[in-house]
């Protein structure tokens, strides 16, 4: 029998206070404590290049701060995100080099499309793992091709439907479905992974921001197929707010993990706060008070996920919840809190909004993830 292997995961981080290790204070005692960790960065770290002009909102911070995701206990970084491009290819490369020297597995983004269909082999206590990364909320160009630095695509069309075909200006129904050829090479990326290592635990920056619970019809399309390829862990951010879970096939995915550390620009407040496109998307979550708080009140619940490995398989996986602060610094909560509770219940409440096929059970400050 191998020895346990404890696996942590957490959602968006893009820090921009002075004191970066600050943010991750009430957090990495716990994801130090495990195994091996992975995250997700939001945000370009160099201070090179200029906002591309297809880019609403540029999303920087300093290059220091990937020694602050290492030393918080991350190591394993997704980069695909819709922001890995907002300062130009420079800025873009420079992030890539900067989270490397600090030893870093970066996935989901390269010089070319190969590189970032490539996945990151690490092997732990004799579990050999694959994690991989794909991105669907894409700005034009943003995706690395043949002969162009950017991340890996999988992209989504959209069809918009007239349900009432003789009522002109009436709702319409909206249809989301993956686009093959994206589609098609995620799954061979998988399957080949899948060759090589016990475990694929696949990252994908999706959804739809801010409104609480909904899911597009082609995340479950695209989780669906990583799982039947082969994956075991699917784990999904982007949303800024947390989203449902579902096990599909004794397989979990989480639509959406939620924000972990992050934080508006410095600037925000002064430049875009009026602006007209954050009022649309200030729009789409009605608690959204930008003057009390810098993000929703549905994004400051969080979760870290955590998962059990032993005989280089998953004995088990659950989350513990985790509550942002106003101060933007998360904070894993334990039963005793009454904020674990309000986790729980929102993470029931938005998961049976959906149908998806999914249990919470408490065992003790956690909550263990079942079909």
């Amino acid at each position: 029998m191998s020895e346990e292997l404890i696996f942590y995961a957490a959602g968006d981080i893009a820090p921009t206070r002075d004191d970066i290790d600050s943010i991750f204070a009430k957090v990495a005692p716990v994801i130090r404590s495990g195994d091996l960790a992975f995250c997700q960065l939001e945000a370009v770290l160099s201070k090179k290049g200029s906002k591309l002009p297809q880019v609403r909102m540029q999303c920087t911070g300093e290059p220091e701060i990937a020694g602050a995701i290492k030393r918080a206990g991350f190591q394993v970084v997704s980069f695909a995100s819709n922001h890995c491009l907002d300062m130009g290819t420079e800025a873009f490369l420079e992030t890539i080099d900067v989270l490397k020297e600090q030893e870093l597995d970066v996935i989901g983004v390269g010089r070319n499309i190969e590189e970032a269909r490539k996945p990151a082999i690490v092997e732990v206590k004799g579990t050999r793992i694959a994690f991989l990364a794909y991105n669907t909320i894409l700005p034009q160009s943003f995706w690395a091709e043949k002969d162009r630095p950017g991340c890996a695509p999988l992209r989504a069309h959209t069809l918009y439907e007239q349900i009432e075909h003789d009522q002109p200006g009436t709702p319409c129904r909206i249809h989301t479905f993956a686009h093959r050829g994206d589609l098609s090479a995620m799954v061979e990326d998988v399957r080949r992974a899948k060759e090589q290592v016990d475990l694929v635990f696949v990252s994908m920056h999706w959804g739809i921001h801010f409104i609480p619970a909904v899911l597009a019809d082609y995340q479950k399309e695209m989780a669906y197929a990583a799982i039947d390829a082969g994956a075991d862990l699917i784990i999904g951010h982007h949303a800024h707010i947390l989203k449902g879970a579902e096990v599909y096939k004794g397989k979990v995915i989480f639509y959406s993990i939620g924000n972990y550390a992050i934080e508006l620009p410095r600037n925000f407040k002064q430049k875009e706060i009026n602006s007209d496109q954050f009022k649309e998307i200030k729009a789409l979550n009605k608690d959204w008070e930008p003057e009390k708080a810098s993000w929703p009140y549905d994004s400051y619940k969080t979760m870290t996920v955590k998962c059990r490995i032993e005989d280089r398989r998953l004995k088990s996986v659950s989350f513990l919840p985790t509550y942002i602060g106003f101060d933007d610094t998360p904070e894993i909560v334990t039963a005793g809190d009454p904020r674990f509770h309000e986790v729980v219940e929102y993470m029931k409440e938005i998961s049976a909004s959906q149908n998806l096929n999914v249990k919470f059970s408490v065992q003790g400050d956690e909550v263990l993830i079942e079909g």
